[in-house]
Protein backbone atom coordinates (compact mmCIF):
# COMPACT_ATOMS: atom_id res chain seq x y z
CA UNK A 1 0.00 0.00 0.00
CA UNK A 2 1.22 3.39 -0.52
CA UNK A 3 1.26 5.99 1.60
CA UNK A 4 1.07 10.01 1.38
CA UNK A 5 4.50 11.24 2.05
CA UNK A 6 4.67 12.65 5.45
CA UNK A 7 5.53 16.11 4.99
CA UNK A 8 5.32 17.26 8.57
CA UNK A 9 8.43 15.28 9.14
CA UNK A 10 10.45 17.15 6.56
CA UNK A 11 9.58 20.52 8.52
CA UNK A 12 10.87 18.33 11.67
CA UNK A 13 14.30 17.63 9.77
CA UNK A 14 14.79 21.06 8.74
CA UNK A 15 13.91 22.22 12.15
CA UNK A 16 16.74 19.14 13.32
CA UNK A 17 18.93 20.73 11.29
CA UNK A 18 18.71 24.09 11.68
CA UNK A 19 19.34 23.48 15.46
CA UNK A 20 22.51 21.53 15.02
CA UNK A 21 23.95 24.68 12.65
CA UNK A 22 23.12 27.47 15.05
CA UNK A 23 24.55 24.80 18.34
CA UNK A 24 28.07 25.32 16.02
CA UNK A 25 27.79 28.60 14.96
CA UNK A 26 26.25 30.42 18.60
CA UNK A 27 27.92 28.18 20.86
CA UNK A 28 30.10 25.01 20.53
CA UNK A 29 32.26 27.33 17.90
CA UNK A 30 33.49 29.55 20.03
CA UNK A 31 33.50 27.09 23.35
CA UNK A 32 35.45 25.05 21.65
CA UNK A 33 38.34 27.68 19.90
CA UNK A 34 36.85 26.44 16.27
CA UNK A 35 35.34 30.11 16.23
CA UNK A 36 36.12 33.73 17.48
CA UNK A 37 32.79 34.77 17.16
CA UNK A 38 30.76 34.66 21.00
CA UNK A 39 27.06 35.03 21.32
CA UNK A 40 26.76 35.26 25.12
CA UNK A 41 22.82 36.06 24.81
CA UNK A 42 21.97 33.33 22.43
CA UNK A 43 25.00 31.00 23.74
CA UNK A 44 22.69 29.71 27.00
CA UNK A 45 19.49 28.56 24.21
CA UNK A 46 22.05 27.72 21.08
CA UNK A 47 23.92 25.33 23.72
CA UNK A 48 21.13 22.82 23.50
CA UNK A 49 20.80 22.63 19.38
CA UNK A 50 22.82 19.50 19.76
CA UNK A 51 20.04 17.71 20.41
CA UNK A 52 18.53 18.26 16.83
CA UNK A 53 20.91 15.04 15.76
CA UNK A 54 18.54 12.92 18.92
CA UNK A 55 15.62 14.27 16.80
CA UNK A 56 17.35 12.92 13.40
CA UNK A 57 17.89 9.47 15.09
CA UNK A 58 14.30 9.16 15.97
CA UNK A 59 12.89 10.38 12.39
CA UNK A 60 15.48 7.64 11.01
CA UNK A 61 14.20 4.92 12.85
CA UNK A 62 10.46 5.52 11.91
CA UNK A 63 11.46 6.17 7.81
CA UNK A 64 14.34 3.69 7.32
CA UNK A 65 11.93 1.14 8.55
CA UNK A 66 8.80 2.18 6.68
CA UNK A 67 10.85 2.70 3.77
CA UNK A 68 12.86 -1.19 4.14
CA UNK A 69 9.55 -2.45 4.56
CA UNK A 70 8.42 -5.07 2.13
CA UNK A 71 11.60 -4.63 -0.02
CA UNK A 72 14.09 -7.08 -0.73
CA UNK A 73 17.96 -6.68 0.62
CA UNK A 74 19.43 -5.38 -2.31
CA UNK A 75 16.44 -3.14 -3.41
CA UNK A 76 16.79 -1.37 0.55
CA UNK A 77 20.94 -1.40 0.30
CA UNK A 78 21.03 0.56 -3.07
CA UNK A 79 18.44 2.96 -1.76
CA UNK A 80 20.42 3.44 1.32
CA UNK A 81 23.34 4.07 -0.59
CA UNK A 82 21.73 6.43 -3.01
CA UNK A 83 20.60 8.40 -0.18
CA UNK A 84 23.69 8.86 1.14
CA UNK A 85 26.84 8.91 -1.12
CA UNK A 86 26.28 11.33 -3.75
CA UNK A 87 26.03 14.49 -1.58
CA UNK A 88 28.23 13.07 1.23
CA UNK A 89 30.82 12.50 -1.61
CA UNK A 90 30.85 16.14 -3.25
CA UNK A 91 30.61 17.88 0.50
CA UNK A 92 34.07 15.83 1.76
CA UNK A 93 35.87 17.14 -0.99
CA UNK A 94 34.70 20.54 -0.80
CA UNK A 95 34.97 20.85 2.91
CA UNK A 96 38.82 19.13 2.74
CA UNK A 97 39.81 21.75 -0.27
CA UNK A 98 38.49 24.45 1.75
CA UNK A 99 39.89 22.95 5.52
CA UNK A 100 43.57 23.10 3.26
CA UNK A 101 43.37 25.71 1.45
CA UNK A 102 41.93 28.47 3.82
CA UNK A 103 41.97 26.72 7.56
CA UNK A 104 45.52 27.74 8.36
CA UNK A 105 46.24 24.41 9.68
CA UNK A 106 43.54 24.16 12.25
CA UNK A 107 41.20 21.73 9.87
CA UNK A 108 44.28 19.35 8.74
CA UNK A 109 43.06 16.65 6.09
CA UNK A 110 45.91 14.08 4.77
CA UNK A 111 44.74 11.95 1.25
CA UNK A 112 44.89 8.80 3.46
CA UNK A 113 41.89 10.77 5.79
CA UNK A 114 40.40 11.88 2.67
CA UNK A 115 40.18 8.29 0.85
CA UNK A 116 38.99 6.90 4.33
CA UNK A 117 36.30 8.97 4.87
CA UNK A 118 34.96 8.90 0.99
CA UNK A 119 33.87 5.36 2.08
CA UNK A 120 32.10 6.48 5.16
CA UNK A 121 33.85 3.84 7.21
CA UNK A 122 36.83 5.56 8.60
CA UNK A 123 35.76 5.27 12.09
CA UNK A 124 35.93 1.60 11.85
CA UNK A 125 39.90 1.49 11.98
CA UNK A 126 39.47 5.14 13.77
CA UNK A 127 40.38 7.70 11.38
CA UNK A 128 39.53 11.33 11.95
CA UNK A 129 35.99 12.50 10.02
CA UNK A 130 37.13 15.45 7.61
CA UNK A 131 34.23 17.31 9.53
CA UNK A 132 33.10 16.99 12.97
CA UNK A 133 29.59 16.73 12.04
CA UNK A 134 30.14 13.32 10.37
CA UNK A 135 30.30 11.55 13.20
CA UNK A 136 26.51 10.72 12.90
CA UNK A 137 26.59 8.80 10.11
CA UNK A 138 28.89 6.43 11.34
CA UNK A 139 25.79 5.65 13.92
CA UNK A 140 23.16 5.86 11.13
CA UNK A 141 25.28 2.88 9.14
CA UNK A 142 25.44 0.94 11.91
CA UNK A 143 21.66 1.33 12.42
CA UNK A 144 21.25 0.81 7.98
CA UNK A 145 23.08 -2.44 8.81
CA UNK A 146 20.83 -4.18 11.29
CA UNK A 147 17.71 -3.16 9.22
CA UNK A 148 19.04 -4.48 6.17
CA UNK A 149 19.81 -7.93 8.25
CA UNK A 150 15.82 -7.59 8.94
CA UNK A 151 15.15 -7.27 4.97
CA UNK A 152 17.39 -10.47 4.93
CA UNK A 153 14.89 -12.36 7.42
CA UNK A 154 11.79 -10.53 6.13
CA UNK A 155 10.58 -7.61 7.49
CA UNK A 156 6.88 -8.37 9.36
CA UNK A 157 5.17 -7.10 12.45
CA UNK A 158 5.91 -9.99 14.56
CA UNK A 159 10.38 -10.23 13.84
CA UNK A 160 10.02 -6.63 13.76
CA UNK A 161 8.82 -6.82 17.43
CA UNK A 162 11.09 -8.99 18.63
CA UNK A 163 14.16 -7.78 17.16
CA UNK A 164 13.20 -4.29 19.19
CA UNK A 165 12.79 -6.35 22.35
CA UNK A 166 16.03 -8.10 21.54
CA UNK A 167 17.72 -4.44 20.73
CA UNK A 168 16.33 -3.30 24.15
CA UNK A 169 17.24 -6.08 26.06
CA UNK A 170 21.12 -5.98 24.82
CA UNK A 171 21.01 -2.43 25.63
CA UNK A 172 19.87 -2.95 29.17
CA UNK A 173 22.70 -6.01 29.43
CA UNK A 174 25.47 -3.75 27.88
CA UNK A 175 24.97 -0.81 30.36
CA UNK A 176 24.74 -2.98 32.85
CA UNK A 177 28.70 -4.07 31.88
CA UNK A 178 28.03 -7.19 31.58
CA UNK A 179 28.97 -7.36 27.32
CA UNK A 180 32.05 -6.80 26.12
CA UNK A 181 33.06 -3.10 24.93
CA UNK A 182 32.90 -4.46 21.43
CA UNK A 183 28.98 -5.22 21.63
CA UNK A 184 28.46 -1.49 21.19
CA UNK A 185 30.23 -1.59 18.03
CA UNK A 186 26.53 -3.29 16.88
CA UNK A 187 24.14 -2.39 19.63
CA UNK A 188 24.75 1.40 19.49
CA UNK A 189 23.76 1.78 22.79
CA UNK A 190 24.05 5.80 23.23
CA UNK A 191 21.43 5.96 20.47
CA UNK A 192 19.62 2.66 20.36
CA UNK A 193 16.82 4.41 22.49
CA UNK A 194 15.96 6.84 19.02
CA UNK A 195 16.15 4.15 16.67
CA UNK A 196 14.17 1.79 18.45
CA UNK A 197 11.30 4.42 19.41
CA UNK A 198 11.43 5.54 15.52
CA UNK A 199 10.74 1.80 14.75
CA UNK A 200 7.96 1.31 17.04
CA UNK A 201 6.43 4.70 16.08
CA UNK A 202 6.54 2.89 12.51
CA UNK A 203 4.89 -0.25 13.66
CA UNK A 204 2.21 1.96 15.37
CA UNK A 205 2.19 4.54 11.73
CA UNK A 206 1.73 1.45 10.22
CA UNK A 207 -0.42 -0.91 11.96
CA UNK A 208 -2.04 1.60 14.84
CA UNK A 209 -0.74 1.57 18.71
CA UNK A 210 -0.73 -2.04 20.08
CA UNK A 211 0.06 -2.73 23.87
CA UNK A 212 3.79 -4.22 22.18
CA UNK A 213 4.58 -1.10 20.55
CA UNK A 214 3.73 1.71 23.11
CA UNK A 215 5.49 -0.45 25.46
CA UNK A 216 8.40 -0.50 23.46
CA UNK A 217 8.26 3.02 22.99
CA UNK A 218 7.63 4.14 26.27
CA UNK A 219 10.94 1.94 27.54
CA UNK A 220 12.84 3.32 24.99
CA UNK A 221 12.13 6.68 26.37
CA UNK A 222 13.07 5.60 29.62
CA UNK A 223 16.33 4.55 28.74
CA UNK A 224 16.77 7.79 26.45
CA UNK A 225 16.45 9.98 29.24
CA UNK A 226 19.28 8.88 31.66
CA UNK A 227 21.55 8.55 28.61
CA UNK A 228 20.73 12.18 27.43
CA UNK A 229 21.25 13.52 30.96
CA UNK A 230 24.63 12.09 30.72
CA UNK A 231 25.31 12.72 27.25
CA UNK A 232 24.51 16.44 28.09
CA UNK A 233 27.40 16.24 31.11
CA UNK A 234 29.73 14.86 28.74
CA UNK A 235 28.87 18.03 26.59
CA UNK A 236 29.45 20.41 29.59
CA UNK A 237 32.73 18.67 30.57
CA UNK A 238 33.63 19.52 27.29
CA UNK A 239 33.03 22.96 26.92
CA UNK A 240 33.73 23.74 30.90
CA UNK A 241 30.04 25.15 31.31
CA UNK A 242 26.72 23.92 32.55
CA UNK A 243 24.07 21.86 30.35
CA UNK A 244 21.43 21.77 32.39
CA UNK A 245 19.55 18.72 32.59
CA UNK A 246 16.13 19.37 33.30
CA UNK A 247 16.04 21.46 29.77
CA UNK A 248 17.60 18.12 28.24
CA UNK A 249 14.86 16.00 29.70
CA UNK A 250 12.30 18.35 28.29
CA UNK A 251 13.88 18.97 25.05
CA UNK A 252 13.55 15.06 25.04
CA UNK A 253 9.89 14.62 25.77
CA UNK A 254 8.81 16.93 23.17
CA UNK A 255 10.73 14.73 20.76
CA UNK A 256 9.30 12.00 21.59
CA UNK A 257 5.59 13.62 21.78
CA UNK A 258 5.77 14.96 18.47
CA UNK A 259 6.95 12.07 16.88
CA UNK A 260 4.43 9.92 18.72
CA UNK A 261 1.64 12.54 17.24
CA UNK A 262 3.08 12.30 13.82
CA UNK A 263 2.65 8.35 13.90
CA UNK A 264 -0.92 8.99 15.04
CA UNK A 265 -2.26 10.58 12.35
CA UNK A 266 -2.83 13.86 14.41
CA UNK A 267 -0.04 16.17 12.53
CA UNK A 268 -1.66 15.69 9.11
CA UNK A 269 -3.69 19.17 8.95
CA UNK A 270 0.11 20.96 9.69
CA UNK A 271 1.80 19.61 6.71
CA UNK A 272 2.29 21.15 4.09
CA UNK A 273 3.58 20.35 0.36
CA UNK A 274 6.20 22.81 -0.04
CA UNK A 275 8.17 21.35 3.00
CA UNK A 276 9.83 18.22 1.28
CA UNK A 277 11.48 21.52 -0.29
CA UNK A 278 12.65 21.85 2.72
CA UNK A 279 13.22 18.47 3.81
CA UNK A 280 15.08 17.90 0.84
CA UNK A 281 18.01 20.47 1.72
CA UNK A 282 18.71 19.00 4.84
CA UNK A 283 21.29 16.38 4.81
CA UNK A 284 23.43 18.48 2.32
CA UNK A 285 23.37 21.19 5.22
CA UNK A 286 24.26 18.94 7.58
CA UNK A 287 27.14 18.01 5.63
CA UNK A 288 28.86 21.64 4.37
CA UNK A 289 28.02 23.36 7.44
CA UNK A 290 30.31 23.09 10.49
CA UNK A 291 33.99 23.78 9.41
CA UNK A 292 33.80 25.74 6.10
CA UNK A 293 31.53 28.19 8.05
CA UNK A 294 34.45 28.10 11.16
CA UNK A 295 36.81 29.09 8.13
CA UNK A 296 34.68 31.89 7.39
CA UNK A 297 33.94 33.16 10.63
CA UNK A 298 37.89 33.12 11.55
CA UNK A 299 38.88 34.98 7.97
CA UNK A 300 35.83 36.94 8.04
CA UNK A 301 34.81 37.58 11.51
CA UNK A 302 37.02 40.61 12.34
CA UNK A 303 36.04 42.23 9.32
CA UNK A 304 32.15 42.36 9.79
CA UNK A 305 29.62 42.55 12.32
CA UNK A 306 29.43 39.33 13.89
CA UNK A 307 25.62 38.69 13.83
CA UNK A 308 25.21 39.97 10.59
CA UNK A 309 28.03 37.24 9.72
CA UNK A 310 26.51 34.33 10.91
CA UNK A 311 23.17 35.21 9.20
CA UNK A 312 24.73 36.08 6.20
CA UNK A 313 26.63 32.56 6.29
CA UNK A 314 23.58 30.31 7.06
CA UNK A 315 22.28 31.71 4.27
CA UNK A 316 25.24 30.78 2.24
CA UNK A 317 24.87 27.41 3.82
CA UNK A 318 21.57 26.86 2.96
CA UNK A 319 22.27 27.92 -0.56
CA UNK A 320 25.02 25.29 -0.81
CA UNK A 321 22.79 22.78 0.16
CA UNK A 322 20.53 23.95 -2.56
CA UNK A 323 23.23 23.36 -4.96
CA UNK A 324 24.28 20.26 -3.58
CA UNK A 325 20.49 18.57 -3.89
CA UNK A 326 19.44 20.05 -6.85
CA UNK A 327 22.96 20.09 -8.86
CA UNK A 328 24.44 16.96 -7.66
CA UNK A 329 21.58 14.53 -5.83
CA UNK A 330 18.84 14.85 -8.56
CA UNK A 331 20.82 14.35 -11.37
CA UNK A 332 23.73 11.72 -9.99
CA UNK A 333 21.27 10.04 -7.85
CA UNK A 334 19.03 8.15 -10.55
CA UNK A 335 21.72 7.26 -12.40
CA UNK A 336 23.87 5.66 -9.73
CA UNK A 337 21.04 3.55 -8.92
CA UNK A 338 20.88 2.31 -12.82
CA UNK A 339 24.35 1.45 -12.38
CA UNK A 340 24.26 -0.43 -9.48
CA UNK A 341 20.85 -2.25 -10.23
CA UNK A 342 22.66 -3.38 -13.09
CA UNK A 343 25.84 -4.51 -11.79
CA UNK A 344 24.37 -7.71 -9.78
CA UNK A 345 22.61 -8.40 -12.94
CA UNK A 346 25.46 -8.63 -14.42
CA UNK A 347 27.48 -10.34 -12.18
CA UNK A 348 25.02 -13.46 -11.78
CA UNK A 349 25.91 -16.64 -13.12
CA UNK A 350 24.15 -18.42 -15.09
CA UNK A 351 23.01 -22.55 -14.40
Amino acid sequence: MTRPRLHEIDLLRIIAAVAVMTYHYLFSGYAGGLSPLYFPHADPIARYGYLGVDLFFTISGFVVLLSAWDRPPRSFLISRIVRLYPAYWIAVTVTAIVSVAFSKGRFPVSIGQYVANLTMFNSLPNIENVDVVYWTLWAELRFYAMILVLTWIGVTTKRVTIFLWGWLGLTFIYETGVLPHAADLVLNTQFSHYFIAGMALCMIYRNGPSLQSLAIFVIALGNAIPRAIGFADRVGVRYHTTIHSTVVVAIVLVIFAIMLLVALGKTQNLAKPWFAVLGALTYPLYLVHAHVGFIIFERVGPHVNAILLVVATMALMIGAAAALHYGVEKPLAPRLKKLLERMPQRAKVTT
